[in-house]
């Protein structure tokens, strides 16, 4: 049996949740990999932890406000004081609850969207960055679809700014650190079946008076596949991005999306 692809190794997880953050600390688990979770909830945290633990990983948690300098030092602190460094780290905490149109969205909306998605996140990476050039490691952005594809049932402009201008960053800081071995990966999700998807669509259905099944159809329509992409699914990418398994590949994007958008 081949060795698990992040045996040994450790990974930082932001934005921990019960959607993609889980699904993406499993998988972490499930490949051998010691998992150091970061959120603002410690509820949402201890519940992901005790499913980490009894997949038969070592785990730690730091509640953590990734827009708190301090914060991020803690978190990166306590990651290598208790497993000596940092192999790989997953951007995944994110502010995204803004929908609209430039015309519509709350001033106060975008300037929140910029300074989690882009500053408070390439803020952390920072932080991270002399570990990860140490282990010669892999930083993983969590981008959207919407960067490229506006999806018209719900328009996000301010979300889809700052990931988009966090896309350009990371191309950028791609360069800057492909010297010292550390690469620098993009997974963009389109529709996603996890927690919030199936919020949307069984709010959707309450206000069009359709069944769920009905929206499902309409949005999986455009779609090559005819299902969505998990919160799973995501999460597998992500791990790969986070392995030697994809030591060549640097500056990438890959959208999972089950074929709406192809590039």
């Amino acid at each position: 049996m081949s060795e698990r692809m992040l045996e040994g190794k450790t990974v930082i997880i932001s934005g921990v949740g019960p959607g993609l953050g889980r699904e993406t600390a499993l998988v972490a688990a499930r490949e051998g990999a010691n998992v150091v979770l970061a959120a603002r909830s410690e509820d949402k945290l201890a519940a992901v932890a005790a499913d980490v633990e009894a997949a038969g990983a070592k785990v730690i948690h730091r509640r953590t406000d990734i827009g708190s300098a301090e914060d991020r030092a803690a978190l990166v602190a306590a990651a290598v004081d208790t497993f000596g460094g940092i192999d790989a780290l997953v951007n995944n905490a994110a502010f995204e609850a803004t929908f609209g149109g430039l015309e519509t969205t709350p001033d106060g909306d975008f300037e929140k969207a910029i300074q989690t998605n882009l500053f408070s996140t390439l803020g952390l990476t920072r932080e991270a960055l002399p570990h990860l050039k140490a282990s010669r490691g892999a930083i993983v952005f969590v981008g959207s679809q919407t960067m490229f594809k506006p999806p018209p049932e719900s328009m996000q402009i301010a979300y889809a700014a700052s990931k988009g201008a966090l896309l350009g960053a990371s191309r950028h800081l791609a360069i800057e650190v492909g010297a010292h071995g550390v690469r620098v990966n993009t997974v963009a999700p389109g529709w996603m079946w996890g927690p919030p998807v199936e919020f949307f669509v069984n709010y959707t259905a309450e206000q069009q008076k359709q069944t769920p099944e009905d929206v499902i159809a309409h949005l999986t329509a455009p779609l090559a596949m005819d299902f969505f992409a998990t919160d799973g699914d995501v999460a597998e990418v992500i791990g790969f991005f986070a392995s030697a398994r994809a030591k060549g590949v640097t500056g990438q994007t890959i959208m999972v999306n089950a074929g709406e958008t192809m590039t």
